[in-house]
């Protein structure tokens, strides 16, 4: 019998509002620019096709524990989102069966290198160092739901300042919709988690700053940059 050559890694978890059971984490998909107001914001077009990129499970930041200015960057940036936590999965799903895939929500933050992801681009370049990095995916506890994704209020503040603040039912693609593309990309499974895009007023982050960001009716998140 085949034996590891070393300890596999450990499974990373999300823990679950309400629940002893714990959120095993496969993969992590994102979307960008997914709200219009920071499209423009970011130099895009309203009518862009919203995109994914992908993080790796290990960027996760579980709630509570603060987060590690990272290397090789002087300008750290904050998006809140809406995660979406899968149950089970498939290939082409249709957008009308897509919100039966979801266990539950969450607030997280897509945290990002934002002079190595514009020097990428500037390039032609992947995002991967601007955006996959260690600890650059803080995260609440999952909610459990069914039903209609939330629509209500998404928000962040550094050190009680707001920067962000819009409704989650201002996204261009809405959850299902988001779900049904991803799934002509790749075939998704239960503990894909997608970060389903940020709205207007990104903005930078210093070491010892207060992030608070919270949706209405899904949770709430908070973290120092460390």
């Amino acid at each position: 019998m085949s034996q590891y050559l070393f300890e596999p890694p450990a499974v990373v978890t999300v823990p679950v509002e309400g629940q002893d059971e714990i959120f095993p984490v496969r993969r992590i998909l994102c979307v960008g620019r997914n709200y219009a107001a920071h499209r423009r914001e970011m130099g895009g077009d309203d009518r862009d096709p919203p995109f994914f990129f992908a993080k790796p499970a290990d960027a996760i930041v579980s709630p509570g524990r603060d987060v590690a200015y990272p290397p090789m960057t002087s300008n750290l940036h904050h998006e809140i989102e809406l995660v979406v936590a899968l149950k089970a999965g498939g290939k082409a799903v249709p957008v009308e069966r897509a919100l039966d895939l979801v266990f539950g929500y969450a607030v997280g933050v897509d945290l990002t290198r934002r002079d190595l992801q514009n020097a990428a681009k500037d390039k032609g370049q992947p995002w991967e160092a601007s955006k996959g990095f260690d600890e650059s995916a803080p995260i609440s506890a999952i909610k459990p739901w069914s039903g209609p994704a939330p629509q209500g209020r998404i928000q962040l503040t550094v050190n009680g300042d707001v920067r962000q603040d819009a409704s989650v039912a201002d996204m261009i693609w809405a959850t299902q919709e988001i779900i049904a593309e991803a799934s002509k990309l790749w075939t998704l499974a239960a503990g894909d988690l997608i970060y389903t895009g940020t709205p207007e007023g990104v903005g930078p982050l210093r070491s010892g700053d207060r992030v608070e960001g919270q949706i209405d009716g899904v949770g709430k998140l908070a973290f120092k940059v460390a």
